[in-house]
């Protein structure tokens, strides 16, 4: 099955009575594998997924199509504490992107049972008047008999419009969850063409690519202080991408981790960014990286605006 394009130019979509189209926020505590169920509903990538926790930082809408209709998921960072300005912006930008949706799709680590951070997020849901599906995610890591219980114990404090046990990511029970969005979804015009993704641009993502190589290579806290910045996106003559790029991080120590001894360890992030990306694009990359030391950073005004994030006191 041919890749349907990260991005393509905005057209005008065409009125059909037969056609439905809806919003449908993702949200849970972080970890609960949000971007993986976006991933796998869209059928390809289109977020970032690592182990760590708080790895999506921005919301991020995937493109789902089940038959004539369009499912548009808002895949938002995960809700926590936050502890200072940049974990505030991470949280709002959560709870934004539940705004307006047709259903909030509430996603649990069924593994990780039932804990604070999760009935605190249900009870931010009640009143709300979106409906609000509990989908009960990694079930083929979950203790069986421990289900039914989770759930219970869930509907008990929110009384939930629908209950879905399903696993990202091996796919079980992932058809029916789709098929069930679909039908949720209002009568109305799609709002994406056909082949289109996600409305992430492909320079947006190039950084977040390299960010998950990071999080996947660097198993410190070194990734929660470092963001990476896309200065150059360039279409070649010859049809491949040259993309500069650069690692932002606070201090000089951290510089020298993500360098590694000899630079081994910039090079491996490099080249399977390289790698990732090109299977992304369909084209060759030339991916160049910078390490640069920025103290601050997460309170840059710029830096926020660069990923997506409002600007929070």
């Amino acid at each position: 099955m041919p890749k349907r394009a990260l991005v393509t130019e905005p057209t005008t979509p065409e009125i059909s009575a037969l056609k439905h189209c809806g919003l449908v926020a993702i949200v849970g505590a972080p970890n609960a594998g949000k971007s993986t169920l976006v991933n796998a509903l869209v059928g390809q990538k289109v977020a970032i997924v690592s182990p760590k926790a708080q790895t999506t930082r921005a919301k991020l809408m995937g493109v789902a199509i089940e038959g004539d209709t369009q499912i548009l998921l808002v895949d938002t960072p995960g809700i926590f504490e936050p502890k200072r300005r940049f974990d505030r912006a991470m949280v709002a930008a959560a709870w934004g992107g539940a705004e307006g949706s047709d259903i909030i799709a509430l996603v649990v680590d069924a593994k990780g049972g039932i804990g604070g951070k999760v009935t605190t997020i249900v009870e931010s849901l009640v009143g709300r008047t979106e409906p609000i599906w509990l989908i009960l995610n990694k079930v083929d890591l979950a203790d069986k008999t421990k289900l039914l219980i989770h759930a219970e114990k869930l509907n008990a404090l929110l009384p939930f419009a629908e209950t879905f046990f399903i696993s990202a990511g091996t796919g079980d029970g992932l058809a029916h969850f789709k098929t069930q969005l679909a039908k949720a979804m209002p009568e109305g015009p799609w709002h994406y063409p056909e082949d289109q993704v996600s409305d992430s641009t492909e320079r947006a993502l190039a950084s977040e690519v390299t960010r998950e190589q990071l999080y996947l290579q660097l198993h410190a806290e070194l990734p929660y202080a470092s963001t990476i910045e896309t200065e150059q996106y360039i279409e070649r003559q010859d049809g491949s991408l040259e993309i500069h790029q650069q690692i932002l991080v606070e201090r000089p120590t951290q510089r020298a981790i993500v360098l590694g001894k000899g630079g081994v360890r910039i090079k491996e992030i490099g080249a399977r960014s390289r790698i990732e990306l090109a299977s992304i694009t369909g084209k060759p990359v030339h991916l160049y990286l910078h390490v640069k030391v920025k103290p601050g950073w997460d309170e840059d005004r710029e830096v926020y605006r660069d990923m997506g994030l409002d600007w929070v006191d």
